[in-house]
């Protein structure tokens, strides 16, 4: 059958595919069970596929591309628009049919493998640190009760834990004091992992520092100021060589660093920033540039003139965003990208 766009709507065992003609009549919209999926775009001529993009789907768009096809991952909330009354798997793939057709369509880049396994140690680092947090807090909590402080801080926290799982009486009752001890136990688990997340373990086989050390990209975004080795090989992961942005103020805004726009009527009015798009990265810039705000305080002899002077007539987390925003601009993928390729071909051999 000759089948020139297809919708895909992925499932966890029921995908639904809709297909339409060149002429635009519609082919088929039909369930297929997950084995049967591949096989059933084995036997279509190479065409072009739409998917909405979330994590499944990567790996999908990996498979199909082997059979030849054209596939292209949408962000769900551009593809809702096209969704007709009513709810449904067969309305969803037609919608997302109908959406991967559209000129001013904003696409997503299929990741590879090795971003997938990069993203995998991030997420598992910002699942543990949570739980640290979470186990900190819950610490902190119980001791209050027994008239017990700890000092701010997380090295004082953690000293403090050590302290406990090595035998410190704290002179709490059996019970309570075994509780403690098996919560001081867990926390000093979780901040293991952390480290050996960050750092690598024993064989060096995993660890953010020695990834970043191995591709070129991170390296050079660690040349940046608030971009650490985590920060950068976050940004390394998530968007690849950044070919979905034509320039850094569609980066800042797909992090949500841009402010949101309700202006009508020829009267502009600006908002706060919309928080949309990579909450992750945003969050670790964030964090990066609130550390450059702390230390733009402490010496201001050493820091640039912008954030000085921008510290003196905004609030520091104002100053802390706005300085996000422009290190967003500054990372900009296709200059980065272009960079790269310079210091490659000026490199020695």
């Amino acid at each position: 059958m000759q089948v020139a766009t297809a919708g895909l709507d992925l499932a966890k065992n029921i995908f639904q595919v809709h297909g339409i003609a060149p002429e635009g009549n519609i082919v088929f919209n039909r369930p297929h069970r997950r084995p049967q999926v591949l096989s059933f775009f084995e036997r279509l001529e190479p065409c072009l596929i739409g998917i909405e993009a979330f994590g499944t789907s990567h790996c999908r768009a990996r498979e199909l591309t082997r059979l030849g096809h054209d596939v292209r991952l949408m962000p769900p909330m551009h593809v809702k628009p096209y969704v007709k009354r009513g709810k449904s798997d067969a309305i969803d793939a037609a919608a997302i049919c109908e959406a991967v057709t559209r000129p001013s369509m904003r696409f997503v880049e299929v990741k590879s493998t090795d971003q997938r396994a990069l993203l995998s140690l991030h997420r598992a680092r910002d699942l543990i640190v949570r739980q640290r947090t979470q186990l900190i807090n819950a610490l902190r909590s119980l001791l209050a009760e027994f008239g017990v402080c700890i000092a701010r801080g997380l090295a004082r926290v953690i000293s403090f834990a050590e302290g406990v799982v090595e035998g410190t009486d704290l002179g709490l009752p059996s019970v309570a004091q075994d509780v403690i001890r098996n919560l001081s136990q867990q926390l000093r688990t979780l901040h293991s992992q952390v480290r050996w997340q960050e750092a690598g373990g024993r064989r060096q086989e995993a660890g953010l520092r020695l990834e970043a050390k191995r591709d070129a990209r991170v390296q050079l975004l660690q040349t940046i100021p608030g971009a650490v080795a985590v920060t950068a090989s976050a940004i390394a992961a998530a968007i690849g060589g950044g070919p979905q942005f034509r320039n850094g103020r569609e980066f800042a805004a797909w992090l949500g660093l841009t402010p949101a726009n309700k202006s009508s009527g020829g009267k502009e009015r600006l908002g706060r920033i919309t928080k949309m798009g990579g909450q992750y990265l945003r969050q670790l810039l964030v964090v990066g540039m609130t550390s450059l705000v702390r230390q733009t305080r402490s010496h201001p002899n050493r820091a640039s003139k912008w954030p000085t002077a921008l510290l003196e007539r905004k609030p520091a987390r104002v100053a802390a965003v706005a300085m996000t925003n422009k290190t967003a601009r500054i990372l900009e993928p296709p200059r980065v990208c272009r960079r790269l390729h310079l210091l490659i071909r000026m490199k020695p051999q």
